[in-house]
Order: C-alpha cells, then structure tokens, then sequence
C-alpha cells in the first residue's frame, strides 16, 4: 500500500512543470558516490556550473557521502519525492525500483557499471536469485530498460550484449566508460598514488594486491543481500607475504555480511565501503578477481591480473554461463586454489611487477575507447 500511495503521488509530480536544468545522480542503489554516475558529476559541477546537481542517497549509507560537498537528497523522503519526478536528467548505474514511474520529459541517462562477462537480463536461462523467477525478473528488467533514453557502452562487444540483453530501445553511446577517465589520466601520477596510500595508511614500500571478487546468485540472506563464501585463504597468504603485501579487500555492492579480519591487522584492508574502486585501481600493483568486470577496468592500466576461479564449473554452467571463452580469453592465468594462486604472486614478484602487455586482441576488443574523454562525450551528447 505504501510503494502503491508513493507510485500515485510519484506520477503527480511528474506532471508538475519541469524542474531545468536539475540533474539527479545515484550509484548502486544509493550506497555509494562513485562509478560512471560519479565522472558524469564531477566534469558537470567543472563545466556545466548553472546545473543543480543532486545525489540520490540511501539513508543507511549518508555517512559516506559526508564531507564531499554533495547536495545530498535521501531516497523516498518528502525533499526527494518532490525533485525526483520533475528532474530534467537522471544519471544512474543500476535498475530503479520497479514502481518508479518517468515521465517522457525526463531523460533517463542509464551509465550501467560493467562490461559483460557472465550472462545478465534477457539472456538468462535459469535464475537463482531470491525474491523472483526468471519470468518475472526478464520481465522486471525490460520494463526498466524502456524508461532509459540514453545508455553507455564502454565497446563495440557490450554494445551488442547490451541491446540484447536489455531490451533497449534508446539511443547507445559507445564512448567508453565515464569512470575510467580517471585511471587513464592518472595512472602515471605518482603524487595521486602516494595521496591514496597515506588516506589508507599503507606503506609506500608495499606491493598493493587488490582482491575484488563478484556475488553468487544462490549465497544470499535474502533479495538483494548476498553472503560471501570465503575461500582466499588471508591467514595463510599473510604467513608467506606479510613482510611485503597489503591487501586491499574489495566486496561487491550486494554482499551484505561482515568479513572476519581477526589477526590479520597490517595485511588486509577492508575497503568494501570505500567511496570509489577506482582509486584502488590506481595504487593496486595486481588485481585477483574472478567473474566480476573488474578486471576489463584494471586493465587499462596493463598490471598483471589473477583469476581465483574456484568454482569455474559451477558458475559457468550453473549460475551465469559466459558470452565469450573465458578460460581461453581471460587476460591473467586461472588459478583455483590458493597455493597456485601464491605460486603465481610468486612468479610476478620474480619480473617485478613490471607492465605486462596484454594480448593485443584482447586490448583493441575492450579497452580501444578508453581515452580519457568519455564523461566530456557522454555528458555533451546528454545536453545537446
């Protein structure tokens, strides 16, 4: 009855006149000021000074959001429900709640957080998720994909995906992603670098491993809230590389429980909340990862990438199922247990961490339009 009394009074104010030149931003569901939605904020505050710019916040996760000189409007309250309808723009990464309305004089900006690894929308064959069946989801996540007018592609390849999976029906633009528009430009500065290890208080003679895992479907509390199934063994790469490694642990957005970090003080950093992955990106000298489109991001910058795959099999053909052959096409070895994992540290620590030239056909797939100048094309296409 609520979400009902909401949608009704949701669709009123949408018919009120427009608010100008009113920009509304969020970032996975209002948990976080990062990603594309973020580069998109930031070049429009620099050049586009006569904008309002807001960010729809999740009330639980304000504190994050303190401190950035942000105009803060907290999802479903009063201030929010009147902005929201009448915004001009809506940037956003992720889906809305379903029952949100929008009206045709909004222009829906959906920015979407990932090149497309593991299969997503209408390209599902089973679902595992709680809370809904594959009926009801590809049916969900078409009905939000008519409400975008405009959506990003970092690449030809997910260009594709997108308007398959999506069922979209707007206007691509296939600029690269927003959100790498930082690596690029910084990943060669190293006063940034060294800023970012002192506000995480990690020793600048420390090589950085930056583990960011993805969710799975069927390890879940409940809808929208997923466990996470440790299985990087921290206690025992800490006996073998304490002296000189940090790690920085990465969760995704929807895992929702707390990771035991007993005794591992000085060796692991949890920065599962931290505002925004891409200033990890910048001081990790290596990622491990396994599904999660991490690693198309990463690299941009050519640092080496390991793959913790543990449960390839099962993901693969149970879970998700991939669009191309990962195991072939990844840019990093597979490794499924946590010895081969550390034989491989070990064998990059040999060369020194040096820049490691990916396959040159991996490279112009996935990162051939990343330049720098994505949130610059993305925005002047937006207010044209």
């Amino acid at each position: 009855m609520v979400l009902y009394i909401y949608k009704i009074i949701f669709f009123i104010i949408s018919k009120f006149p427009r608010a100008k030149k009113t920009v509304i931003f969020e970032s996975f569901h209002g948990k976080q000021y990062s990603d594309n939605p973020r580069a998109v904020y930031e070049y429009m505050k620099e050049h586009y000074p006569s904008y309002q710019l807001y960010w729809s916040v999740d009330k639980r996760f304000i504190s994050l959001f303190q401190g950035q000189q942000l105009d803060i409007l907290p999802r479903f309250t009063l201030k929010w429900l009147w902005i929201m309808p009448r915004a001009e723009y809506w940037v956003i990464n992720s889906r809305l709640p379903n029952w949100i309305p929008k009206s045709s004089k909004t222009k829906y900006l959906q920015t979407w957080h990932g090149t497309p690894l593991k299969k997503l929308g209408l390209d599902l064959e089973d679902i595992h998720m709680p809370g809904t069946n594959l009926e009801q989801y590809k049916h969900n996540f078409k009905q939000e994909a008519l409400k975008w007018d405009y959506l990003i592609s970092p690449n030809k390849y997910s260009t594709d995906i997108f308007i398959r999976a999506f069922g979209f029906e707007g206007e691509m633009l296939e600029t690269g992603y927003p959100r790498n528009d930082f690596i690029v430009n910084h990943k060669n500065n190293q006063a940034t670098i060294t800023r970012i290890k002192e506000k995480l208080a990690i020793d600048s003679d420390k090589k950085v491993i930056l583990y960011a895992p993805t969710w799975r479907d069927n390890q879940y509390f409940g809808k929208g809230r997923y466990k996470y199934n440790a299985q990087l063994d921290l206690h025992m790469l800490r006996q073998e590389l304490g002296d000189d490694y940090v790690i920085i642990l990465r969760m995704h957005y929807l895992v929702a429980d707390q990771i035991d970090l007993t005794e591992l003080d000085n060796f692991v950093v949890d920065a599962s909340k931290y505002e925004d992955i891409r200033e990890l990106y910048l001081i990790a000298d290596m990622l491990i990862t396994d599904y999660s489109s991490v690693f198309f991001d990463f690299a941009n910058l050519q640092r080496p990438i390991l793959f913790f795959v543990y449960d390839l099999e099962e993901y693969r053909d149970t879970l998700r199922g991939f669009y191309f052959n990962f195991e072939k096409e990844a840019p990093g070895p597979l490794v499924k247990t946590n010895q081969e994992l550390l034989e491989e540290v070990k064998k990059l620590e040999e060369t020194e961490f040096q820049p490691i030239q990916y396959d040159q056909a991996f490279y112009e797939r996935f990162c051939y339009l990343e330049n720098g100048q994505a949130a610059k094309k993305v925005t002047e296409r937006l207010l044209k």
